[in-house]
């Protein structure tokens, strides 16, 4: 009798539980519901941010001979047998010979198809030359002088377009000048004050002519056939100039590779300096206007390195 009792205690006590269970799912749809809906408000809140993560790579060349290797790494990047890549050699004195070479060098190494674009003017707003923006997995600027480059593309809705790409995913590329231009500052390679044969012969203020790029890295100035040419007396002035930027110097056969979250590795045969003069101490000029300063941090990285450009610190 207790034996029975006892499991019809149980039984009573199970139907408890399962009406119980029924009145809190019950009780808790409105709660569910109202959560599915906060989820949804918040996908589409920062559904721009999350567009945003699949900004593409950059993949800047610090000019002089380009290795195969590095060629290869490239058209890996931009998809292979897939890849579909644009030249733009709107830099170049020659820019036909120039953009005929770079397309051979790009399917000898891989490409699936590779093209150029020579406009000018207006024809840079019109559809017919925006278009053929539409396929491309990657493009590339050549060298020659950046002030080409800007003078011809700056404010045309060809570049806006070309941003549109890079924010959906497209790798932009250039070497030399293609490099030069990839900075929000871009130093145009002239001087203000130097009446010398020999170029970039001083560390001083305003000397070192720069203007807008096209804005791709925004915490660095890009400088290029750095060690060869002998450039880092432009570039630490610069720096010194704008200490809250880094200061990139990439040497010929030498390339960064920048990813979306604003780390860096680089890839090639030579070196990559990187001045930092943001928490730069002493900062003043002589009766010549020669720079002097304290506290400036010099990385020199190669091939395989990587650096933080946020964190302002080697990987």
């Amino acid at each position: 009798m207790f034996f029975r009792t006892g499991i019809d205690r149980m039984n009573r006590n199970k139907n408890f539980f399962r009406m119980d269970h029924r009145a809190m799912v019950k009780k808790s749809s409105p709660e569910v519901a109202f959560r599915r809906i906060l989820t949804l408000l918040f996908a589409l809140l920062f559904l721009p941010l999350l567009l945003k993560a699949q900004t593409g790579d950059l993949f800047i060349i610090g000019g002089g001979q380009r290795p195969a290797s590095m060629i290869h790494h490239l058209v890996r990047l931009s998809g292979g047998k897939n890849a579909h890549i644009l030249v733009i050699p709107n830099a170049s004195s020659e820019p036909l010979d120039v953009a005929d070479y770079q397309v051979k060098q790009f399917l000898e190494q891989g490409a699936g198809s590779a093209a150029y674009i020579i406009s000018k003017g207006e024809a840079l707003n019109a559809d017919s030359t925006i278009n053929k923006l539409n396929d491309a997995t990657c493009i590339f600027f050549s060298g020659g002088d950046q002030r080409k480059l800007t003078d011809d593309l700056l404010k045309t809705q060809f570049l806006e377009r070309i941003y549109q790409k890079w924010h959906q995913g497209c790798v932009i590329a250039g070497t030399s000048a293609g490099a030069a231009v990839m900075s929000q500052l871009m130093i145009t390679g002239d001087e203000m004050r130097n009446e010398s044969k020999d170029p970039f012969i001083t560390i001083e203020p305003g000397n070192y002519i720069t203007t807008a790029g096209f804005g791709f890295v925004k915490r660095a100035v890009i400088d290029q056939h750095f060690i060869k040419r002998n450039r880092q007396n432009r570039l630490l002035s610069v720096v010194l100039e704008h200490p809250e930027l880094l200061g990139i110097g990439i040497d010929e056969s030498t390339a960064i590779l920048v990813h979306a979250d604003a780390t860096f590795e680089v890839v090639g045969e030579n070196s990559v300096l990187i001045y930092d003069a943001n928490q730069v101490k002493n900062r003043t000029t002589d009766k010549n206007n020669n720079f002097s300063a304290s506290n400036i941090k010099l990385h020199l990285l190669t091939d395989g390195q990587k650096f933080d450009m946020k964190k302002r610190k080697v990987k």
